[in-house]
């Protein structure tokens, strides 16, 4: 009873603490949901269903996306006079009231993107034009029709920016941005436009960048807008695309007509400044802007002939500094077509169907050597610096190529049918050549440093392949089979910073990697090496992939240099042993990254194979090596042991001294009494 009393008079002292306790939880205030400072407040993802109250009267910049806003047109808002820019997206509006956005005298950036403004779009529709300072507007993925968007703009003659990309617009119709007459750039992306009418952009004077991206264009013949100078057609269903020829000149910079259906290379006025074009992804088998039926863009090489060295075209594109032709349908790649592109940088004919490298001026003059082997022109010279030629059916590049090319420092022949010959091979490649297996010559090409002819079949590497090129790296990746003697790369000792050997299956006589002192990256993952090639161990390497191979343990002698210069070296998938994981302690004490260690296991070969996480603590006891000491200490006793039993044998051997007792059986099988021991 005194127990029960003793707890009871305990809770009933320690009720008015419990009472004390909840009711400081309960007045405890909660964090804020917006974020605030003097100018700028965020109440991003605050989860508020109306406008935010007590919000600072000199606030700037507000936040309000991403919340469950679904009427403004019935809420107070604060005084917000100073405000400058407003982010309503991603809410659930559907009204928005003029007298709401009239109390924003200043403000410049509206942002409602991700709404349901079509819902009320005859309420919506004047509403804008409250926005007497507006110049950045964002009304896309609104549900919004051609109708909806021109009394939407109506009098907004501020408006620089307008964002209209994921609504549902079909068509253009003339005099829609009648009402916004300074739009410098419009976005009408992702919608379903089909057809643009003759005046739909006239009152833009100065539109700068436009993009049609992600439409159902299927003719553009007459662009007339001068004064652009982005505009963005991909995505779209384009057979035909055309300029309107007279008049002053075009500022157009950068033209993406890319995943479209052109059918050679369009069109271009003469009087433009195109640096950027963009023709990937389309059915472009020609480069004739004038061939528009299928019988002519299997062109022929005496017809290529014909229409390259007069094409006004090309010759139009002397400011192009960047082209791309991937994914297309060529067959052949005249190079005198860009001949006069002066500026050309970047040349990507990647993923086409590629299989001779054609010269025009092979059929004039008899253009060539001594030995009739082909001259490039020095006058025909390309400017082009990087090429992409990969996914193509190459088998050869002649000697003349990259004399045509002598400022070439990157070229990608990935994917290819590519033999490369050795320095003292000879001039046997050429496109086109009768030889049964022509080769490329990759030795003596002054500026290239970046080349890469992965999966390209190769199986055996000539001495001397790149003498005499200064690449800085260099990528023989997905060449299953492939032998790399140590001579194939002589001459890059000195320059190469970048090794790829990934996914050839070579084992250790196939990959004799000199010493490269200036290598910096080296993947040698998925193949069969036990043993890693002893030149790596002078190169100063910083990033080592050895994974997916049979490595048992990384050499002691390699970690000397590597511990200083190694940062990442990805390993998993190796067989290493459990109780040789010495190396590992030295690589994580140099903090040596290793991401994928996580990955990667080790063998215990003393308990039947069984495999374990790579630690340097197995969970597992490893035999105990002997002490030095103990062994000398046992050789010791043994030798001992021995000198003494030679001792014994030698001395039963020559009778010194040593008198055995004959057993008495022998006395009383010779008649005589038995003596005793003490006779003499």
């Amino acid at each position: 009873m005194r127990s029960v009393c003793g707890a009871g008079c305990l809770l009933f002292c320690l009720l008015p603490a419990i009472l004390r306790t909840q009711a400081g939880g309960e007045a405890k205030p909660r964090p804020p949901p917006c974020q605030q400072s003097p100018t700028e407040v965020s109440c991003r993802a605050a989860g508020l269903h109306s406008f935010p109250k007590d919000l600072p009267q000199g606030v700037k910049h507000l936040d309000l996306s991403h919340n469950l806003l679904q009427n403004l047109s019935e809420s107070r808002l604060p005084a917000l006079g100073q405000l400058e820019h407003l982010d309503l997206r991603s809410n659930r509006l559907e009204a928005i009231s003029g007298s709401v956005l009239a109390q924003l005298p200043r403000l410049h950036s509206l942002l409602l993107g991700s709404n349901r403004l079509h819902q009320n779009r005859q309420d919506n529709a004047v509403t804008f034009s409250a926005l007497q300072s507006i110049e950045v507007l964002d009304l896309s993925a609104n549900g919004l029709e051609s109708h909806m968007v021109r009394g939407s703009l109506s009098g907004l003659t501020t408006l620089q920016v307008l964002h209209l990309q994921g609504n549902r617009l079909r068509q253009l119709p003339a005099g829609i941005f009648q009402g916004s007459p300074r739009l410098s750039e419009l976005d009408l992306s992702n919608n379903y436009i089909m057809d643009i009418e003759e005046g739909a952009f006239e009152a833009l004077r100065e539109l700068v960048v436009l993009s049609l991206a992600l439409n159902s264009l299927h003719c553009l013949s007459s662009f007339n807008l001068r004064q652009l100078q982005v505009l963005n057609l991909s995505h779209n269903a384009l057979e035909l695309f055309g300029w309107e020829e007279g008049g002053g000149p075009y500022l157009l910079r950068v033209l993406d007509l890319s995943h479209n259906r052109l059918l050679s290379f369009p069109q271009l006025p003469a009087a433009h400044r195109l640096v950027h074009l963009n023709l990937s992804h389309n059915s472009i088998t020609s480069l004739d802007p004038s061939s528009h039926h299928p019988a002519q863009f299997a062109l022929r090489y005496e017809e290529m002939v014909s229409f390259s060295t007069s094409l006004g075209t090309a010759a139009s594109l002397a400011r192009l500094a960047e082209l791309d032709l991937s994914y297309n349908c060529l067959q052949l790649l005249p190079l005198l077509f860009f001949r006069a592109m002066h500026s050309l940088f970047t040349l990507s004919v990647a993923m086409n169907c590629l299989q001779d490298i054609t010269m025009e001026l092979l059929t004039r003059d008899g253009d060539g050597d001594r030995n009739g082997t082909a001259v490039w022109q020095e006058n025909a010279v390309l400017s082009v610096r990087s090429m992409d030629l990969h996914g193509n059916a190459i088998r050869a590049l002649p000697r003349w190529f990259f004399d045509a090319l002598p400022q070439l420092e990157a070229i990608d022949l990935g994917s290819n049918s590519l033999q490369p010959c050795g320095s003292d091979t000879g001039e046997i490649s050429g496109g086109g050549s009768p030889r049964a297996e022509p080769c490329t010559a990759f030795h003596t090409i002054p500026h290239l440093q970046h080349l890469s002819l992965r999966r390209n079949s190769l199986t055996q590497l000539l001495p001397r392949t790149f003498s005499r090129t200064p690449l800085l790296s260099l990528d023989l990746s997905e060449n299953q089979g492939l032998a790399v003697p140590r001579v194939a790369l002589e001459g890059l000792e000195h320059s190469l910073q970048q090794l790829w050997l990934r996914g050839n299956r070579m084992d250790n006589s196939g990959a004799e990697i000199p010493c490269l002192d200036e290598l910096r990256v080296l993947d040698l993952s998925g193949n069969r090496l036990s043993l890693l090639p002893t030149g790596l161990f002078c190169s100063p390497l910083q990033t080592l992939d050895v994974s997916g191979n049979q490595l048992p343990a990384l050499p002691k002698q390699a970690l000397v240099g590597w511990t200083r210069s190694l940062q990442t070296l990805c390993l998993a998938g190796n067989p290493f042993h459990c109780c040789e994981l010495g190396w590992l302690d030295a690589l994580q004490a140099a903090g040596v990254q290793l991401p994928d260690l996580h990955c990667a296991r080790c063998i215990h070969h003393s308990i039947a194979n069984r495999t374990a996480p790579l630690s340097s603590h197995p969970p597992w006891p490893c035999p105990q090596p002997w002490d030095g000491s103990s062994v000398l200490v046992l050789a010791a006793l043994l030798g001992v042991l021995l000198c003494a039993g030679c001792r014994v044998c030698w001395l039963r051997g020559h009778g010194m001294g040593i008198l055995l007792p004959q057993p008495q059986t022998d006395r009383v099988a010779e008649g005589r009494p038995a003596q005793s021991n003490t006779e003499v």
